[in-house]
């Protein structure tokens, strides 16, 4: 994958079109169709976070691979009101806003990688990523085209 995929969150449509990049992009990347949903599931709960607590953002999907596995890195921008109590956002029934409370949290379990950094009144990114081991083959083509 050249670069990364950058998609504004503005509307409900929005999240249907970063649920379905990242689902193409984890699935040309070699993850199974299992994890290619745990992805997307987790991008549709945080990319909602933005649209109900700031209004608008962005998300990023950024394919990232080393010796051994590959990855796809997601980061979710907004410049909402930040949160105000991170520590009780992040456990299940924690929402401050009279929802639910699974998006952080749920997102949190279906991803490998997951942080989020928040500023009060300058917004939140959330950076989570998922990774799968890299075959025996794909470390030897990865090794080759690095060398020449």
């Amino acid at each position: 994958m050249a670069g990364d995929v950058r998609i504004a969150i503005a509307a409900d449509a929005d999240l249907v079109r970063a649920r379905a990049e990242a689902r193409a992009i984890a699935l040309g990347l070699g993850f199974s169709k299992t994890d290619a949903t745990l992805i997307a599931t987790a991008i549709s709960e945080i990319a909602r976070n933005i649209l109900v607590h700031a209004g608008d953002g962005e998300i990023v999907l950024e394919a990232i691979a080393g010796d051994e596995r590959q990855g796809l890195r997601v980061v979710a921008r907004d410049g909402g009101p930040g949160i105000r109590d991170l520590e009780t956002a992040l456990r299940d029934g924690g929402s401050g806003r009279g929802g639910l409370g699974l998006g952080l949290p749920g997102a949190r379990r279906l991803m490998d990688e997951f942080d989020v950094v928040c500023e009060l009144d300058s917004g939140t990114v959330v950076t989570m990523t998922k990774w799968r081991i890299r075959s025996s083959l794909e470390r030897l083509q990865a090794r080759r085209s690095r060398h020449g």
